[in-house]
């Protein structure tokens, strides 16, 4: 490889590893402290619906969204008072993207959940175990058992931003000694 080729190809392959890694780093420090310190509520698993409320017709037959890998989330929302006791946000006014079903209920998609397929125990209609951030509860990620099912993606996007990076710094080097 020429030693000019060999130098855009390392900048670019350091540059998206390196920034691959920071990405994941900072995601998996945001879930965990979401899992640790995330306020925890049953929120059940909906079908996706379009603007105007009705159920979403794709064209491979999928009306309830089952084929989106991330499940679209409801659950309550709860704020602290003054006292430190907890109470529901439809008595407070709080901000954030509440449904427009139920007052005091955000939709949400969990962070970290990207599998190829939804598992089964994942189908509109089922409960599950979430924790949320109390000041942005748009964001969440799934607790309990749904925890673990990231982990192999997380470890396939470390692999790549790793190998990226390494790529990218081997290239650099060689076309820096000629």
């Amino acid at each position: 490889m020429e030693e000019p080729t060999a130098l855009a190809a390392g900048v670019v392959l350091a540059a998206f590893g390196s920034a691959l890694l920071l990405w994941c780093a900072a995601e998996l420090r945001l879930r965990h402290r979401l899992r640790r310190h995330g306020v925890r509520v049953t929120a059940r698993v909906v079908a996706d619906r379009d603007p105007g409320g009705a159920p979403r017709l794709e064209p491979y037959g999928d009306a309830f969204g089952e084929l989106d890998s991330a499940p679209l989330l409801a659950y309550p929302v709860t704020a602290r008072t003054d006292g430190g006791t907890l109470r529901a946000v439809s008595d407070v006014h709080a901000g954030g993207p509440a449904a427009a079903d139920r007052p005091g209920t955000v939709l949400a998609r969990p962070r970290g959940h990207t599998p190829l397929r939804r598992p089964a125990r994942l189908v509109p209609g089922t409960n599950v175990q979430v924790a949320y951030d109390a000041r942005r509860p748009g964001r969440v990620v799934l607790a309990g058992a749904d925890a673990a099912s990231a982990l192999l993606s997380d470890l396939f996007w470390a692999l790549l931003g790793t190998s990226a990076l390494a790529g990218g710094l081997s290239l650099l080097g060689a076309a820096l000694t000629r």
